[in-house]
C-alpha cells in the first residue's frame, strides 16, 4: 500500500511530460520527419532554428512583449491592489469583481473585443497592441496575486513609517514594495509565462511583426518538421527555466 501513492506520482509525471519527452526527443531526429524510428541524435535542427532570421526575430519579438506587458500589467496590478486594500471606495468589492473578471472571460472573446476598439481607435496592428492585449489578460492576475499578499503586517509597517515623518511616496516605495517583493516578482514571471505562450490575442492583434507563437502556427500550416519540434523545446526549455527561476528565487524564500 505504501508503494502505491508512489505508483500514482509516476503515473502523473508521465502523463503530464510524455508529450513534452517526445517533442524534445524527436528535435533531435537527423531525418526530415519527426517519427520513429528515431535516426540521431544530432542538433541540425537547432542549429537551422537559430539561422533563421524570421524566428530569431519572433524570439524577439515575443520576449519584448513578454516582459514589457507583464511589467505594465504588475504596475498597474499593484496601484489597484495597493488603492483597493488601504482605501475605502464606493463600491470596492464590485471594482475588485471587475477587475479579477476577465480571468473566466475566453482569450478569443478579449481579443475580438480588443480587435474592434483598436481599430475603431485607428491603431494599426503591431506589437503595441500584442502588448496591451497582454495587459489586459494579465492584469487581473497580477492583481489577485498582489492584493492577495496585503495583510496586516504590511499595514502596521506602514503605519510605524508614516509615525516616523515619512511621505506617501516613501512609504509606498520604501515599504510597501520591498515587503510586497516576492508577490510581485511570482505575479511578473506569471505574466511574462502566460504571454510568452499566448497564442490567439497575438494572433488577432498583430500584422508584420509576429511573436513566436504565430510564427509557429504559420509554420504548422506547411506540415510537421524536426525544426517545430526544435522551436518547441526551446519554448519548453525557456518557460521551464523561468517557472525554476520564481520557484527558487521567490516562492522558496518567501517560505523561509
Amino acid at each position: 500500500m505504501r508503494a502505491l501513492p508512489w505508483l500514482y506520482l509516476v503515473a502523473a509525471f508521465v502523463f503530464i511530460y510524455l508529450p513534452v519527452g517526445t517533442l524534445v526527443l524527436f528535435s533531435l531526429q537527423d531525418g526530415n520527419l519527426p517519427v520513429p524510428p528515431f535516426n540521431g541524435p544530432s542538433l541540425r535542427w537547432y542549429a537551422d532554428i537559430l539561422a533563421d532570421d524570421d524566428l530569431t526575430g519572433a524570439l524577439g519579438n515575443s520576449l519584448i512583449v513578454a516582459f514589457g506587458s507583464s511589467a505594465a500589467a504588475v504596475t498597474l496590478g499593484f496601484l489597484a491592489a495597493y488603492g483597493l486594500a488601504r482605501h475605502v471606495l464606493p463600491g470596492s468589492a464590485l471594482i475588485r469583481g471587475l477587475l479579477i473578471a476577465p480571468l473566466t472571460v475566453s482569450y478569443l472573446i478579449v481579443g475580438l473585443g480588443l480587435l474592434i476598439v483598436l481599430t475603431r481607435a485607428g491603431l494599426g496592428l503591431s506589437l503595441w497592441t500584442a502588448a496591451i492585449g497582454h495587459v489586459v489578460i494579465n492584469l487581473p492576475l497580477a492583481f489577485a496575486i498582489i492584493y492577495a499578499s496585503m495583510g496586516a503586517q504590511q499595514q502596521n509597517a506602514e503605519r510605524a513609517a508614516r509615525d516616523l515623518g515619512a511621505d506617501e511616496t516613501r512609504v509606498v516605495l520604501l515599504v510597501i514594495v520591498p515587503m510586497l517583493m516576492p508577490a510581485i516578482a511570482a505575479a511578473f514571471f506569471l505574466s511574462v509565462t502566460l504571454s510568452w505562450d499566448e497564442f490567439i490575442i497575438a494572433f488577432l492583434l498583430t500584422r508584420f511583426d509576429v511573436t513566436l507563437p504565430v510564427e509557429i502556427w504559420s509554420m504548422l500550416r506547411s506540415g510537421l518538421s524536426p525544426r517545430l519540434n526544435a522551436i518547441g523545446s526551446l519554448v519548453f526549455l525557456i518557460s521551464v527555466t523561468a517557472v525554476l527561476v520564481l520557484e527558487i528565487f521567490v516562492f522558496r524564500r518567501r517560505r523561509s
